[in-house]
């Protein structure tokens, strides 16, 4: 299913923007809290962008169950790596988010 591949692809591209902006939130928040502010901001709508993808690989892969049975067991396993590295990414950014509403 390269609708998968696709969307696994734009979650990792919204979850390495949410780490940019993330940074940046930290990297300003001393000198310009507006700025760092807005960082804040456009982080976590990439994650929310992230999940909304994520959502929609998780209704594909329903689909074909109910309409095929189980995806090919090659295609599951790339998924699954793939969601575990988004998990982990994901969680980093939070941790980020975390750093700059501690300070």
């Amino acid at each position: 299913m390269t609708i998968i591949k696709n969307l696994a692809e734009k979650i990792k591209d919204e979850l390495e923007d949410a780490e940019d902006y993330a940074k940046r939130a930290i990297k300003y928040k001393d000198d310009d809290r507006e700025l760092a502010q807005a960082f804040y901001e456009l982080s976590t709508e990439e994650l929310r962008h992230a999940n909304l993808l994520h959502e929609q690989v998780v209704r594909f892969i329903k689909r074909h169950r109910a309409e095929k049975g189980e995806p090919p067991a090659a295609m599951q396993a790339v998924w699954d790596y793939l969601h575990e590295e988004h998990i982990e990414e994901a969680n980093e950014v939070r941790l980020y988010l975390e750093q700059f509403k501690s300070s």
